[in-house]
């Protein structure tokens, strides 16, 4: 075990498909540590093959912590994780001078390693209004507005989230400034130093690798799986690439091959929007996805020897 006063959270982030998993039990089992999932739909134990949560032997050889760990009929906010992370961060520290936390969730991952922002208060009839246009006129209204209002939140937030986009129309409307105006610099005091590591690939790469996974998801079962969550599909936990899509063709909007093309294209772009929002952050230090394991648990363990983390 290593002698460290401070305490570490490694935190591995990336775009979907990349190869995260297999990189965040590489890491824990090399410094013999648990991990914290920042994947805010692996949270829910109705979401399985859609979220391409952990398989069962993945998950024997390292003990996680919030995968499956609530229900799609609970309300789970960003909010509500960075406090239950924090509590179990402390837990977790006491045992173990690191800790490994995966995830692609962006916001979650900003939560626990830097804090909320604090937004203002609006009027509430702001939200009733921007909830009627989205019935009215549809998703593509409401991200053309924050396309023009807010085109840096546009570029970084996970457009196709109904909740995310109408959160920060609200802001923007309710403040007459940009939701990003209020996202602040400064981090939050935490216990804890966090080294950030990066996955990547080529974009052709990447896409590949979501094609496959997609065919692999709908080959294990995704359909049944959707079938099932579809009496409830209009719940905020469901409002997610590969289940709504499967709910269109369910209500008979589209063929099943369309559906199909269209969690692949979704998938890209939520992909595309997590670089994004991981590419802006200079202190992500980044590896190919074919680095080897020990290549990186060798340049953590350097960083690890700087006087900043011992």
């Amino acid at each position: 075990m290593l002698l460290m006063k401070q305490k570490i959270l490694i935190s591995i982030v990336g775009a979907t498909a990349i190869g995260k998993t297999t990189r965040s039990i590489a890491l824990a089992k090399y410094f013999k540590t648990e991990i914290i999932s920042s994947d805010s739909r692996q949270f829910y134990k109705e979401m399985c093959i859609g979220t391409a949560v952990p398989s069962e032997d993945e998950l024997k050889q390292v003990q996680h912590h919030f995968i499956h760990n609530r229900s799609i009929f609970d309300a789970y906010s960003v909010g509500d994780f960075e406090r239950d992370a924090l509590i179990k961060l402390d837990q977790l520290f006491k045992e173990h001078p690191i800790v490994v936390m995966v995830g692609g969730s962006g916001l979650y991952v900003d939560a626990v390693i830097n804090g909320l922002d604090d937004f203002p208060k609006v009027d509430p009839t702001i939200r009733k209004n921007l909830k009627k246009e989205f019935e009215d006129k549809g998703m593509h209204a409401l991200q053309m507005q924050l396309k023009e209002l807010d085109p840096v939140t546009f570029q970084k937030i996970d457009i196709d989230n109904k909740q995310r986009v109408i959160r920060a129309l609200e802001i923007c409307i309710g403040t007459n400034k940009p939701y990003s105006s209020f996202l602040k610099n400064k981090e939050s005091a935490r216990r804890f130093k966090t080294i950030k590591i990066g996955i990547s690939a080529d974009r052709e790469i990447i896409y590949n690798r979501i094609n496959i996974r997609v065919d692999q998801m709908i080959a294990n079962g995704l359909m049944e799986e959707a079938k099932k969550l579809y009496p409830n599909k209009n719940l905020n936990a469901l409002q997610t690439v590969g289940y709504r899509e499967l709910f269109q063709y369910f209500d008979e909007e589209i063929t099943l091959d369309f559906a199909i093309s269209e969690i692949k294209k979704n998938t890209r772009r939520f992909a595309k929007r997590q670089n994004t929002w991981f590419k802006r952050d200079p202190d992500i230090l980044w590896f190919d996805y074919q680095e080897k394991n020990t290549s990186i648990a060798a340049s953590i363990q350097e960083l690890l020897n700087n006087k900043k983390y011992t």
